[in-house]
């Protein structure tokens, strides 16, 4: 008798603040990728704090393809909240001070919602992405269009 293989499901949604300006590059196909840095806080109780609450901050490597890497470039900076639904993708490196493999985890986007408001009175758009899926890449590479990340 075969083994039941279960479906994975990879799908992450979480929200926060930009860490710093996106950054965008362009690889050698002409394809933008933007990579974001997120901060998403979390409040526990803790009774040995003069407020009773703790707050713990996880951060958070995003990536976005494409168009919804334009679009948070060209409307999201350092401080703006978002949303982001994606999924995880983890990657090594080898670290140049120590030669050591390191591994991580990110977020390849596939939808970036932002949650602040304009300074001019109108709302942000309300989201950046959509239709194609931002990670789906054709002929299947799950980096965009085969080439390493420029960064």
């Amino acid at each position: 008798m075969s083994e039941l293989k279960l479906p994975s499901l990879n799908k992450v949604m979480i929200t926060g603040r930009l860490t710093r300006d996106p950054e965008v590059r362009y690889i050698q196909t002409g394809v933008a990728v933007a990579k974001l840095g997120l901060a998403s806080n979390r409040y526990i109780r803790d009774r040995d704090s003069a407020s009773g609450w703790k707050e713990e901050t996880c951060f958070v490597d995003v990536t976005a393809w494409r168009e919804l890497a334009e679009r948070c470039a060209d409307s999201l900076k350092k401080g703006s909240s978002v949303l982001v639904e994606g999924r995880l993708q983890s990657r090594s490196w080898e670290d140049k001070e120590t030669g050591k493999k390191r591994t991580g985890l990110d977020i390849v986007a596939d939808r970036v919602q932002f949650l602040d408001r304009r300074g001019d009175g109108q709302s942000a758009p309300a989201y950046a992405g959509g239709g194609q899926s931002q990670s789906a890449a054709p002929g299947g590479s799950s980096q965009g269009d085969g080439d390493d990340i420029p960064f």
